[in-house]
C-alpha cells in the first residue's frame, strides 16, 4: 500500500521530509501541501511533489479524502490544533517536536488519543532512531551494568539573535530530555540549572552556556552542558557511567587525517547532517505503521512528559541552582 501523505508546513524540515518521502523512502507519496506562505508550498510542489494539491489550511488538508496520513512540520505553536484535527479524523499523524508548546496542550492531545482508543501519533524524536544511540542503549542495557551517572553535551556553533535563554530548553535540550528517558528506561524527578560565566559570543537575552542537572526516579544523576555558541562545530556527546563500565556515544564516522603537522578529524557543523540517517529511519517507521492505520515510535505520552520536564527546566533557569520537582501523572494504559 502507498500511503498518501499531506504535509502541513513546508519550511526547511517539511521540505526535507518531502524530499526523503519522494526520493529516498518506500511506501509514501506526497499528495497534499499547505503552508501559511503559499509560495513555500508551491516551491515544494514544483521541486519535489509535482502531483500534490495545495490547500489553504491545515484543517482542509486533514479533512481531504485524498489524504491517508499527515505530517505536521509547521510552526511549533500550531502543532496542537493540527494533531488534534488528525486524531479527530482518525488519520495517522507524524508531528515534529514539540508535540505542543505547553504541557497543557500536550495533555489535551494525550486525552484525545486515549479517547480514540488507538495510537495515531508519532512524535519526531529522531535520536531514538540514530544508529549510535541504538548501540549505546544496547551497551547500557546489557553490558555496563545499572546506570549511575550520565555526562552529556549539546553544542551548536552559533544561534541567531532571536534565540533566548528558555530556547536552550525548548529547542535544544528537548532532544536529550526524550532520548535519556528512552536510553535509561527511567523518568525524571527533579531539575536544576547552573550558569557559568557568559561566553563572549552570547548576547544580551541569552545566558550561554548553561548546565542542566536532572535526577531520575532510579537515582541516576545526569549533567548536560548546553553551549549554543561553541563556534567550532555541532557536537553531541553522551557518556553513561554504569556499575560495571562506561559506555560512550560513538562519534560520527569521519576520515582521520595526518595533515599540516597535526592529527585531525572533520567536525560537523549542521544538525541535519549529524542525524540525516535517523530522519530516514523514523519516517520509514511511520510509513510502515500508517499503512496499517496506526502509529509507532515516540508517543504522545513521550511528548507530554518532555513538555512537563521542559517547563520544569525553564523554571529551574529562573531559580538558578534550586532543585525544581518534576511530577508526572499516571501513564494511561494506551502507552504502557
Amino acid at each position: 500500500m502507498t500511503v498518501r501523505l499531506g504535509i502541513i508546513g513546508t519550511g526547511a524540515i517539511g521540505r526535507d521530509h518531502a524530499r526523503r518521502i519522494e526520493q529516498v523512502l518506500a511506501g509514501g507519496k506526497i499528495v497534499a501541501l499547505t503552508d501559511v506562505n503559499r509560495e513555500s508550498a508551491e516551491a515544494v510542489r514544483a521541486d519535489i511533489a509535482p502531483d500534490a494539491e495545495i490547500f489553504e489550511t491545515g484543517e482542509e488538508l486533514i479533512a481531504s479524502p485524498l489524504v491517508d496520513a499527515v505530517l505536521v512540520t509547521s510552526w511549533g505553536a500550531s502543532h496542537e490544533q493540527y494533531v488534534l484535527a488528525a486524531i479527530a479524523a482518525g488519520k495517522p499523524c507524524f508531528c515534529e517536536k514539540p508535540l505542543a508548546t505547553t504541557a497543557d496542550g500536550a495533555k489535551r492531545i494525550v486525552d484525545a488519543e486515549v479517547a480514540r482508543g488507538k495510537r495515531l501519533v508519532q512524535v519526531g524524536f529522531m535520536r531514538r532512531y540514530d544508529a549510535g544511540y541504538i548501540a549505546l542503549k544496547e551497551a547500557v542495557t546489557s553490558r555496563t551494568g545499572a546506570p549511575i551517572m550520565v555526562h552529556a553535551a549539546h553544542r551548536n556553533p552559533t544561534v541567531p539573535q532571536h534565540y533566548v535563554t528558555p530556547m536552550a530548553i525548548h529547542d535544544t535540550l528537548i532532544h536529550e530530555i526524550d532520548v535519556f528517558r528512552w536510553l535509561l528506561d527511567d523518568d525524571y524527578v527533579s531539575a536544576r540549572v547552573i550558569f557559568p560565566r557568559r561566553a563572549a559570543r552570547s548576547h544580551g537575552k541569552l545566558r550561554d552556556p548553561q548546565v542542566v542537572l536532572l535526577e531520575t526516579a532510579k537515582g541516576v544523576v545526569i549533567d548536560v552542558e548546553i553551549f549554543v555558541n561553541c563556534h567550532y562545530g555541532y557536537d553531541i556527546q553522551c557518556e553513561v557511567v554504569g556499575e560495571d563500565g562506561i559506555a560512550r556515544l560513538p562519534e560520527p564516522m569521519a576520515v582521520q587525517m595526518r595533515l599540516n603537522a597535526s592529527l585531525q578529524n572533520p567536525i560537523l557543523t549542521d544538525w541535519k547532517d549529524r542525524f540525516i540517517a535517523s530522519y530516514d529511519v523514523e519516517l520509514q517507521d511511520f510509513l510502515k505503521a500508517a499503512a496499517q492505520g496506526t502509529a509507532t515510535g515516540p508517543t504522545c505520552w513521550d511528548g507530554y512528559v518532555a513538555a512537563i520536564t521542559s517547563d520544569a527546566c525553564v523554571t529551574a533557569q529562573e531559580r538558578e541552582g534550586e532543585a525544581v520537582a518534576i511530577t508526572l501523572p499516571s501513564r494511561p494504559a494506551l502507552y504502557s
